[in-house]
């Protein structure tokens, strides 16, 4: 039994380290392979970090503009609509049917140009009925002056003939009015619309029957910004963009100006008067204004395209002789931060921080800092026009 027992003590050890070889082997597997990931990242990293210094000095291709002074006039700019100066919708005062038209559609015509009559019926009639009482009453009237003149009448009869003469005469005035209701005439010379109503149609007091707008002049209405106020007067020059005449601009001068501004958008309504002799010009269409603001001033004009607009100050980045950081004499850049003045199309005129004759970067800006080396290349430049005009599709 004691043998027995002995060489189960001893076969113990045995057994454990069997087992334990096994893990110790996997132990080290599982080290060599995370050494070998930590080693391939050290290398990864080391060629990533390479790259990137390489990138950081690694010239960038932008594209450049020299600074310089130019005449620069500010200008105010607005949206506006076209209106007559005289408009509108005519109608007939009175119901009934149409008789008469005298008219064609977008006729010319003078001030006091008969257009319409609606069907008299016993108007006219009426008409003669009271101007016959009231011709009566005159004669009655001027009688009794006789007969009162030889005290043969009293004055109550006769103060009864003046008010029956004045009745019989507002009476004639009435029914000549009623009359002029069912005439249209043209109020003053314009331009008629479209015809609206046809012979022999029953018409209702106050349906349209064509509309007449007197187009030379002509006006156009437009909002402005309160801060616009300070260089806005009556009088002053305005100029106007209509898309159905491209590239061609018409002249005119402000008007009047609102005497408040709308509390809601702080802006005030202006009015612009254009010379419109050719009829060119029609009420309801879409105006382009510019307005002249100052004096004329001379400032340093840059595309927009070349100022970094941010929160903290708006830069640029000016072109300047140096080295980069591998130690080669190179064109490299430096950040400027400028103070901006008024735009005007596709410039902005620059206050401070450039000076005339600087060389400034006009596009590849997003991969500059201070110190990157750089490689000029104009041949794309970014649109710098002062007018630009949207094209047409």
């Amino acid at each position: 039994m004691s043998g027995t027992l002995s060489t189960s003590d001893d076969g113990a050890p045995v057994k454990a380290r069997a087992m334990i070889l096994p893990l110790i082997i996997m132990v080290l597997l599982v080290g060599a392979v995370v050494g070998g990931v930590f080693a391939w990242q050290g290398v990864i990293g080391s060629f990533t970090k390479k790259f990137m210094e390489q990138a950081a000095t690694a010239p960038q291709t932008v594209s450049t503009v020299t600074a310089a002074e130019t005449d620069w006039q500010a200008q105010t700019h607005a949206i506006g609509t076209l209106r007559a100066v005289r408009g509108a919708d005519l109608s007939a005062q009175a119901s009934g049917v149409v008789d008469e038209i005298e008219f064609d559609s977008g006729n010319d015509v003078p001030a006091g140009k008969l257009l319409l009559k609606l069907k008299p019926n016993d108007d006219f009639a009426k008409l003669d009925q009271l101007e016959a009482d009231a011709e009566l009453a005159a004669q009655t009237y001027k009688r009794d002056q006789e007969q009162f003149a030889a005290q043969a009448l009293s004055q109550a009869n006769l103060d009864s003939d003046v008010s029956t003469l004045k009745s019989a005469r507002a009476q004639v005035v009435a029914q000549r009015a009623l009359i002029d209701e069912k005439i249209v005439k043209a109020p003053f010379a314009g331009r008629l619309g479209i015809r609206q109503v046809d012979l022999g149609q029953y018409l209702a007091a106050g349906a349209t029957i064509v509309t007449l707008q007197a187009l030379d002049p002509i006006l156009i209405d437009f909002y402005v910004p309160q801060q616009a106020l300070e260089n806005l007067k009556a009088g002053q020059a305005v100029s106007a963009a209509i898309d159905t005449y491209p590239g061609e601009e018409f002249a005119g001068v402000v008007e009047s100006i609102n005497s408040k501004v709308d509390t809601a958008s702080r802006n005030v309504q202006v009015r612009a008067s254009f010379q419109n002799a050719d009829h060119r010009l029609i009420p309801g269409m879409f105006a382009s204004i510019a307005i002249d603001s100052g004096d004329k001033t001379r400032h340093i004009a840059l595309p927009q395209t070349a100022i970094t607009y941010n929160p903290y100050g708006n830069t640029v980045y000016v072109v300047e002789h140096g080295k980069a950081a591998d130690g080669k004499p190179r064109d490299v850049v430096q950040q400027r931060f400028v103070t901006l003045g008024a735009t005007r199309g596709d410039e902005v005129a620059v206050l401070s921080g450039v000076a005339a004759g600087d060389v400034v970067v006009s596009a590849g800006q997003m991969k500059l800092r201070n110190g990157t080396p750089i490689v000029v290349n104009n041949t794309v430049q970014p649109t710098d026009d002062r007018n630009p005009k949207p094209p047409n599709e």
